[in-house]
């Protein structure tokens, strides 16, 4: 990251395309569009990834720092190799990297089965080496079991009817009697947690983690019921044994109820991605001097007014009077209130002469680069 002061400070904050181009990519294009257009720039590239897939790569892009590997457990038991990332003694952690779909077992898609132990590795890793803030992507994840495996990995211990101490896993939420979450306090007692979360639906219930979003994990209508059941059964115990009601939580159905686990056995901070990662950048002091904010995603509508990537920037831009520019894949719909959030201008790359997916991958970098050259010569940055 150039950080640099000029009157020809541009601003670069694209989100991945996805399925075309990741954010990193983004950046080089429109960076290499402006250096074309206008040699004395100065450039800032900052690609953000707001917790999925990504988010690691993107930190370290923004921030410096290097990528730890190290072995865990996968979803369904075996070893893998996953990662995390450190910049100064914040750690950086994708949920996907450790119960992600990559990690299938032989094809398995069984949410009910599957854990997020390995995340509480990784987390356990990061602290023992000096960590002492984490945070915490969710997204991508292949599981359902309230990330009560993480809480396992780090020291919470669950106890069945008979006294017993097991692992549970989405299916058998429903055996905890007891939970016992001191030692996990005391090992995170140095240590703040903010995971980075852009959902809002419940634990449970017909908008929760097991109806909306188990099916896309390989659940039938029978497991997905069941998975609501014991994630409800779950919240109940969680509320008697730990005094901790996540019943209404905003987010605690994310990433198979691990919004939930890690608000209740990390005490973690709840937030919106895109916001981690201005407050990281102290955005408001980055915007001294600058002449635009190039910003984008692969598809914009509606539902990218909710407070993702583009929209947190550009109200964040319109406080500072900075104008913003999202170069987006596809504009879905006309939206009258971009304005109202700080949005200038919208431009979109793909032309809509394409046949198939194929033939937008082979000319999206083109395209893109095209429209960035399209802005620069037109009367669009005052």
């Amino acid at each position: 990251m150039n950080n640099k002061c000029s009157n020809k400070k541009y601003l670069l904050m694209p989100d991945s395309f996805k399925g075309t181009m990741d954010a990193i990519e983004v950046c080089d294009i429109m960076r290499t569009a402006i250096y074309d257009k206008d040699h004395e720039a100065d450039i800032i590239s900052v690609p953000i990834a707001d917790g999925g897939e990504g988010t690691v790569d993107c930190f370290l892009s923004a921030f410096g720092g290097d990528k730890k590997h190290i072995s865990v457990t996968g979803p369904y038991g075996k070893q893998i190799t996953s990662f995390y990332g450190i910049t100064g003694d914040v750690a950086v952690i994708e949920m996907a990297a450790a119960s992600g779909f990559s990690f299938d077992s032989d094809g398995m898609r069984d949410p009910s089965s599957a854990t997020t132990f390995g995340v509480g590795e990784l987390i356990k890793d990061a602290v023992e080496n000096g960590s002492r803030k984490i945070i915490l992507g969710l997204g991508g994840s292949c599981t359902n079991d309230g990330g009560v495996g993480m809480a396992a990995a780090l020291g919470t211990r669950f106890y069945d009817r008979n006294g017993r101490e097991f692992v549970p896993v989405g299916k058998n939420l429903c055996s905890i009697e007891k939970i016992d979450n001191s030692k996990t306090d005391k090992f995170l007692s140095a240590v703040s947690i903010e995971v980075m979360c852009d959902i809002d639906n419940p634990l449970y219930g017909h908008n929760g983690a097991a109806y909306i979003f188990a099916p896309q994990k390989g659940a039938d209508e029978a497991m997905v019921e069941m998975l609501d059941r014991n994630l409800k059964y779950f919240a109940d115990l969680v509320n008697s044994n730990l005094g901790i009601d996540v019943s209404c939580l905003s987010g605690g159905g994310a990433a198979g109820g691990m919004g939930a686990g890690a608000y209740v056995f990390l005490h973690a901070d709840m937030r919106q991605g895109i916001d981690v990662i201005l407050d990281m950048l102290q955005f408001e002091r980055l915007l001294k001097d600058c002449k635009v904010i190039f910003t984008g995603e692969g598809q914009f509508d509606r539902q990218s007014l909710g407070g993702k990537v583009v929209v947190g920037i550009s109200k964040r831009a319109k406080k500072a009077d900075v104008p913003v520019i999202a170069v987006v894949g596809r504009m879905k719909e006309d939206i009258p209130e971009l304005a109202e959030v700080g949005i200038n201008h919208v431009f979109q790359t793909d032309p809509g002469i394409y046949k198939n997916k194929e033939e937008l991958i082979t000319h999206c970098r083109e395209d893109l680069y095209n429209a960035m050259i399209k802005i620069l010569d037109g009367n669009y940055i005052n």
